[in-house]
């Protein structure tokens, strides 16, 4: 990010510091030095230096209201002299420097080692002819003088091996990270920003944006770049991302006009002129801070991460060009390995580890027992004197057995682990592109596959979103479809006609459609566009109501936001009177409503009791039908005295209804199809919706959410917090517990609403599975839920960017048939790792017995290092691959979601192991000590050091690779399916890897030699691996005939893995929640919660000394309450930001660290980076 030293930047302004000559009347460092200034400050320096926001327009040579020209030379000019909207990215890592981080790994390292020592000893041969009959030998034998010369072959081939591991991982993580570059810059064109250019209005990718741009924002956008507010209507700023203030900041151009890149708008909205883009905004100045001080920090700290950090720190995608908040950037730094590191991850790496060390033990016992044989043999048996000159020569055996030990260690070390969890991730991310599904946090993919719920929003992810009025009652009288306008009352219909036009955004447009005889094209607020729509349909035009009263001469606008649930715009009439148009949900808007319009278009008056009539015949049949239902109306104000518009209790009131209009939202034709899919696959589905609980009802049948005549909940906000909260009004578990099982449908709620029902879900401990909830959301307020769920889904189309910014995966098309794809995704990539688990155990478990047992009793492994090293690679690098990169198939969603503590081991999947292992077993040991028989061939064991490669060995190296490449198609399947071969062309990575690595065998056999320490097959003996190879296929047959009720031992075996990841969790969850909590909190209340953890763990220490318990119990215990009050004085820390306190320590991991189990490893004190 800071890619430019301070010095160069310096420079770089200094020469820009003259562009007055350029033509543009002020230079970037005044302008960077003018969005420094806040407030009445800046309004003042403003009007001073610049003659106000037209003055500096005018010296940005652009228009306030028609914008930039949009010639490109201009453009090119302004690009060149104040920059563009790209924080530059940090350079990604060289392959060079990957190969270099490669390299660091243990296990190659100790066998570089080893192969360079066995290198330099096999130049060394003893003084005198008898020199080697003197030094002895393991095993008896003669020596050509060809072959002691390829001594040097081995150590060779072990270091080209090496290379060859090296250059592969380096490849694999060089196109990961090409990947996430791809999968960034992707996210980043997403982002569009709408720009007023050429008095058109164009929405342009934000990396476009450019100084003297007009830029139009609005409620729920991310500010792409520093500028100042020509015009705004009640515009509200969340500036906690730069300022760490949580309440909201309001903004006017005559008090506060300065916008920030970075921040987000909560409320309202406006036209702001660009002045700042890129490094030179102030989020980029931050940045620009933040790169010089990491790469510091990095020269400082050499190295220390351990590869895993390092991955997860790529997976973190980094946010350059939208410019996203600074402090939780550095934040993230801190905590991106801790969120990144999933279920799965955890699951995998802890079960590398338990594999590592059973490797490291069989292989210190393999060296042991072959260097005491060879030491008991030659000089207790033999009784033979050390000599000098021999020393290299037993040293040389030394080294061999050394070899034998590593080689051994490093076939049973699953590297390939990791890989195929990342290759597995990163494959899926591409292709759920084409799926419509855009991930932003690779674990969400996996998560995907596991959930149990997912809260979906109604209007746009499960209608069309394309609103259009059908009904209305207007007049006295309720019309199904839309009247002539020849039958409506002139002065309602006026009226009307001017309400929707002058109340509503003047952003929302109708458009003509794009191809012929299609349907018009809906610009903006979808709800608006089917009243526009409206008018359109009584043959009237909005659009010259909108040029008689432009935005600028709008008296007051208090617009919608999800208290108000209602949306008005003032006026000022003619004669200087004052009228408010409002319009809202109906039964909202009626309610303030003191009169209607009769069938004349004159008020009368409109009596409690004509409410309740109007909602029985009126309201509820319409929203029966699935219709949205909106009330307009006006009021007029006398234009002296004039009235307190910010009294606005008293300004929403005593209204006068001009109409009750019914908008329909079709249902996508997909929906209904992919809820069913869902509940096949164990996933409840439920609508949390705004609207009337009528409506959501209505639509809620049509998508099969609620089946007439099952036991479900259909209620509303009101209704589900009565239910949920105690007197006191505090929320309950064991009073959501009763709810949200049978909870289908919740209308009218609030963003709250749905955060309180993510968050008790979640923390539900009713079933013995924890629920794993998914969650869309489209607007502002939906930030919280989303953040709190496990996986939160953003509208890519119509979600605001703060959703998109809370959310993990972005759902491009907006559609809900996307989400079931991600959960087939979800459920494949775990599956592919268990497939891959299968095929790896199986081969180590095979490998490692035979090095162990063939060390023992024939002082020599049967497959020599390079072997093993070929082997090793077939099996992590390319079954990875293979395996890893197996598409779905609907059959994924007929299964039950997996539970987050299901064994990553299944009992079928111990069973294959097991079972294969044992096949191979049998069959390698028969070939080892009765194979010279069978084949008539000399036999391979007790050969001399130097020895040419034998027939014999060579093989059973062979037998032993066919029956991995075999065992690789049974690996496909691991649910204990009769068919293997089921859709293997539809995946031809799969197929060209095993024929791939077929014909290379072909090549190692007949070709390697001396390196590979092989003797070439003729072709009998090759039909007879394939053969042996074949077999592995007829066994698998067997193996699925087994039933796993009559190997109950082995769910034992599949248990092994399994992983308590609460307490891990946990620690993280502690972490998450201080992270939002710092955020949020003044920093001064930080130090405090900071200091006073302190003393009460020193107290504490004090404490237990001095009574001599276990400090440890003590220490556990307190923790678990700090961090319970913790919890707590974060939740009650009196402020105005209460609100957006409680939704900050919605962390995404589960179960709140109140309920942290005793075994945390942190006390919270240290959780506070």
């Amino acid at each position: 990010m800071g890619d430019m030293s301070n010095s160069d930047f310096y420079a770089k302004n200094q020469r820009n510091e003259g562009n007055h000559a350029a033509g543009f009347g002020c230079s970037l460092m005044e302008l960077r030095s003018l969005m420094e200034l806040r407030g009445t400050e800046a309004v003042v320096k403003l009007q001073e230096d610049y003659g106000g926001v037209e003055g500096l327009c005018k010296r940005l040579k652009t228009s306030p209201t028609e914008g930039l020209v949009g010639v490109q030379t201009d453009l090119d000019k302004r690009k060149e002299i104040f920059g563009k909207n790209l924080i530059p990215p940090k350079k990604p890592k060289t392959f060079l420097q990957l190969v270099w981080e490669a390299l660091q790994d243990v296990t190659l390292i100790i066998l570089e080692l080893a192969a360079l020592i066995s290198l330099g000893l096999s130049f060394y041969h003893p003084p005198g002819e008898s020199g080697g009959e003197m030094c002895g030998s393991a095993a008896g034998g003669v020596e050509d003088e060809g072959e002691a010369d390829a001594g040097w072959i081995e150590g060779a081939a072990i270091l080209l091996s090496v290379v060859c591991v090296v250059i592969v991982t380096a490849f694999n993580d060089w196109s990961k990270e090409k990947q996430f570059r791809g999968l960034q810059s992707r996210i980043e064109q997403e982002q569009k920003f709408q720009v007023v250019r050429g008095s058109q209005v164009i929405q342009l990718p934000v990396a476009d944006i450019l100084v003297g741009d007009i830029a139009q924002i609005k409620y729920g956008d991310l500010l792409p770049a520093d500028g100042v507010l020509i015009q705004g209507n009640d515009l509200k700023i969340d500036e906690s991302s730069l300022t760490g203030e949580s309440d909201h900041v309001k903004k006017a151009a005559d008090k506060d006009p300065m916008l920030l890149s970075g921040t987000h708008v909560m409320e309202g909205s406006g036209r702001m002129v660009v002045t700042a883009v890129g490094v030179n905004s102030q989020t980029g100045i931050i940045f620009t801070l933040l790169g010089a001080g990491v790469e510091e920090e990095e020269k400082k700290e050499k190295k220390v991460k351990k590869q895993d950090g390092a991955a997860a720190m790529e997976m973190q995608p980094l946010k350059s060009a939208e410019g996203g908040e600074a402090d939780e950037k550095e934040k993230k730094k801190v905590s991106a390995p801790k969120k990144e590191k999933s279920v799965l991850q955890g699951k995998l790496t802890k079960l590398a580890v338990q594999i590592g060390y059973a490797g490291l033990v069989m292989s210190s016992i393999t060296v042991t027992i072959l260097v005491l044989y060879f030491a008991i043999d030659n000089f207790v048996m033999k009784k033979r004197p050390w000599m000098a000159e021999c020393t290299p020569i037993y040293i040389q055996y030394f080294v061999k057995f050394f070899i034998i030990g590593v080689t051994v260690l490093v076939v049973a070390v699953p590297e390939g682990l990791p890989l195929a969890v990342t290759i597995s991730l990163a494959y899926s991310v591409k292709k759920m592109m084409k799926d419509n599904n855009l991930v932003r946090h690779l674990d969400a993919c996996e998560t995907m596959g596991n959930a149990t719920a997912i809260c979906s929003d109604k209007t746009g992810t499960l209608t069309t979103n394309r609103m259009t009025a059908v009904q209305c009652y207007i007049g006295d009288v309720h019309y199904k479809k839309i009247p002539d306008p020849g039958v409506l009352p002139p002065k309602s219909l006026d009226l009307l006609i001017n309400a929707i036009a002058i109340n509503s955004a003047y952003t929302t447009k109708i458009l003509p459609p794009d191809k012929e005889g299609g349907l018009p094209k809906q610009v903006g607020n979808k709800t608006e566009c089917g009243l526009l729509g409206l008018i359109l349909d009584l043959k009237r035009d909005y659009q010259p109501i909108r040029n008689q009263i432009p935005e600028e001469k709008l008296y007051k606008v208090y617009t919608f936001n999800s208290v108000r649930k209602s949306m008005s715009t003032v006026i000022k009439l003619p004669d200087g009177s004052f009228r408010m148009y409002s319009k809202g949900a109906s039964e909202i808007v009626l309610k303030k409503c003191s009169q209607i319009l009769n069938e004349v278009g004159e008020p009368r008056v409109f009596r409690p009791r004509d409410k309740d009539e109007m909602v029985k015949k009126v309201i509820e049949p319409m929203a029966c039908d699935g219709l949205r239902t909106i009330c307009v109306a006006y009021r007029d104000f006398p234009g002296d005295p004039e009235a307190n518009w910010d009294d606005e209790n008293n300004i929403l009131n005593d209204l006068t209804a001009i109409c009750v209009v019914g908008i329909e939202d079709p249902v996508r034709p997909e929906v209904p199809d992919a809820i069913q899919k869902c509940q096949r696959a164990g996933i409840t589905v439920r609508m949390v919706t705004g609207d009337n609980i009528n409506t959501a009802r209505a639509i809620a049948i049509k998508c099969g959410i609620i089946h007439p005549g099952e036991d479900f909940l259909c209620i509303d906000g009101k209704e589900f917090n009565r239910r949920i909260r105690n007197e006191k009004g505090e929320v309950e578990q064991e009073r959501i517990d009763k709810v949200w099982p049978k909870l289908r449908v919740l209308a009218r709620s609030s963003p709250t609403d749905k955060h309180t029902l993510v968050k008790g879900i979640i923390d539900s401990t009713m079933a013995d599975q924890r629920q794993v909830v998914a969650v869309t959301g489209d607007g502002t307020n939906d930030g919280p839920a989303l953040k709190k769920a496990d996986v939160g889904f953003a509208m890519g189309i119509a979600g605001t960017d703060v959703a998109k910014e809370a959310s993990d995966i972005i759902l491009t098309d907006d559609n809900f048939s996307s989400i079931v794809k991600a959960v087939m995704w979800g459920r494949n990539v775990y599956d592919s790792i268990s497939k891959f688990l299968q095929f790896q155990l199986t081969v180590n478990v095979v490998a490692v017995i035979v090095a162990f047992t063939g060390a023992c009793i024939t002082q020599d492994s049967p497959l020599k290092a390079v072997q093993m090293l070929w082997v090793n690679l077939i099996m992590d690098t390319f079954a990875s691959l293979a395996l890893a990169t197996e598409p779905p198939t609907e059959s994924l969603l007929k299964r039950k979601p997996y539970g987050r503590n299901k064994p990553l081991i299944s009992s079928t999947m111990t069973k294959n192991i097991l079972g294969h292992a044992v096949y191979q077993l049998i069959i390698i040991f028969t070939l080892l000590f009765v194979g010279e028989q069978i084949f008539d061939i000399d036999s391979g064991r007790d050969a001399p050091l130097h020895s040419p490669p034998s027939e014999h060995y060579t093989l059973i190296f062979n037998t032993f690779v066919m029956m991995q490449l075999f065992n690789e198609i049974n690996a496909r399947k691991i649910h204990g399916e009769r068919n293997v071969f089921d859709g293997i062309f539809r995946n031809p990575i799969f197929c060209s890897i095993v024929f791939g690595t077929f014909v290379v065998q072909i090549v190692i056999v007949q070709f390697g030699g001396k390196p590979f320490s092989c003797q070439p097959l003729n072709l009998e003996k090759w039909m007879w691996c394939v053969f042996l190879g074949l077999g592995e296929l007829v066994w698998g047959q067997v193996i699925a005939t087994i039933p796993n009720i009559k190997l109950r031992f082995l769910r034992r075996a599949g248990q092994l893995t399994r992983k308590d990841e609460l307490p891990e969790e946990d620690v993280n969850e502690e972490n998450e929640e201080i992270d939002h909590a710092e955020r949020e909190l003044r920093r001064g209340q930080i130090l405090w919660f900071r200091g006073l953890n302190r003393i009460q763990t020193q107290i504490e220490v004090v404490n237990t000394f001095k009574s001599g318990t276990s400090f440890q119990g003590a220490g556990a215990l307190r923790r678990q309450s700090s961090t319970t009050s913790q919890t707590q004085d974060v939740t009650n820390v009196s402020s105005p930001s209460h609100v957006s306190l409680s939704n900050a320590l919605s962390s995404p991991t589960s179960t709140t660290a109140a309920t942290a189990p005793p075994t945390t490893g942190h006390s919270s004190c240290e959780c506070i980076p």
